[in-house]
């Protein structure tokens, strides 16, 4: 069987670039493992356009953000399910020096976008925010595994579960041959199963783990909480929140400390006690050294690319970077120069 991107991967970023290759005309398939710890599936799924002890604007927030509800919601009316939740985040000043320096962020254009008001007082007699807070809009979260199960479905006749063995990828000197596919062309967006590939060993992988906790506790506003931790109401009583960020534990399994960190900084946030806790998860993310996701053509392999690197901010990343990759697939446009990897081209 011929195609024309065969796409190794259906996290965030395979299933992205799969949809605008399809909507494009173009034949794909896409191989992704039928189970195993896939960090898209443990994501927390927010978008924030402010983030940081210093709560400052994403990076490229301007450009990424216009894009987020257009995707989603696109592909919510296409697959006929709801997974883009958009909601409120409330962020409670630390100091009255934060909240005058918010006061002042407030009547420039480029964070007027996203703030929805600023309180000087304290939201709720359950929260720890003596100094009031920041109420962002342009912000919520992705049911990440109703998105990913939609777009499963969605690809039916495209997806193939399987186990991606890269031994058995060769190039004829027209197609890539695997299996009984014929492709024109490879794009790894498997995460940090990319790292390990023969093409992408070179790039700068600076994988991160993350745990998160869903937990029943009392209070239920209707915006997110997110200083230090995240708070996200699920239903029923149960939130998610999270999440750690270590370097040097790398292991898949739940350490005691991380569930004591998020515990400790949920106290310091929400004064209603942890009724049970009731469960903890941890991923591994595909994050990059200098945060800044992977897209491009590797500098020898023959139609070999990469579309990867999102770390902990795919949900974000991946609509508008997903249009970029396409359109450069497509030959259409250029990728910009920061994402491009062939700045680490010297490192080979």
């Amino acid at each position: 069987m011929e195609i024309d991107f065969l796409l190794i991967g259906q996290g965030i970023a395979g299933s992205a670039l799969g949809f605008r290759l399809k909507q494009a005309g173009k034949k794909i398939r896409i191989i992704d493992q039928p189970s195993g710890n896939q960090s898209s599936r443990v994501a927390a799924g927010l978008y924030n356009p402010v983030t940081g002890r210093k709560m400052v604007k994403t990076w490229n927030a301007d450009l990424l953000f216009p894009e987020i509800k257009t995707f989603y919601q696109e592909l919510e009316k296409i697959t006929g399910q709801s997974f883009l939740v958009e909601e409120a985040i409330y962020r409670p000043f630390l100091s009255i020096e934060e909240q005058n320096e918010w006061m002042g962020n407030s009547a420039e254009s480029g964070f007027q976008l996203y703030l929805e008001n600023i309180f000087k007082e304290s939201q709720s007699e359950h929260l720890k925010d003596p100094f009031g807070g920041v109420l962002l809009k342009q912000s919520g979260w992705l049911k990440i595994n109703s998105f990913l199960d939609s777009m499963q479905e969605y690809f039916s006749e495209e997806l193939i579960q399987d186990y991606f063995n890269e031994k058995e990828l060769a190039y004829d000197g027209e197609f890539w041959k695997y299996k009984e596919l014929k492709s024109k062309a490879i794009i790894y967006c498997n995460g940090l199963g990319a790292m390990d590939s023969r093409f992408f060993g070179f790039l700068p992988f600076a994988p991160v783990k993350g745990e998160i906790l869903e937990v029943r506790q009392a209070f239920y506003p209707d915006y997110i909480v997110n200083r230090g931790v995240f708070r996200v109401h699920l239903g029923n009583g149960i939130h998610r929140v999270g999440s750690t960020y270590t370097k040097h534990d790398l292991h898949l399994g739940p350490t005691e400390e991380a569930k004591m960190e998020i515990l400790d900084k949920l106290k310091d946030l929400v004064k209603m006690p942890v009724e049970e806790i009731i469960s903890h998860k941890t991923g591994i993310r595909p994050a990059t050294r200098d945060r800044k996701p992977f897209l491009g053509k590797h500098p020898e392999a023959q139609s070999v690319y990469i579309f990867d690197g999102f770390g902990a901010k795919g949900v974000s990343l991946v609509p508008y970077f997903s249009k970029i990759m396409a359109a450069y697939l497509l030959g259409e446009d250029t990728i910009p120069k920061e994402v491009d990897i062939a700045r680490y081209f010297n490192y080979i």
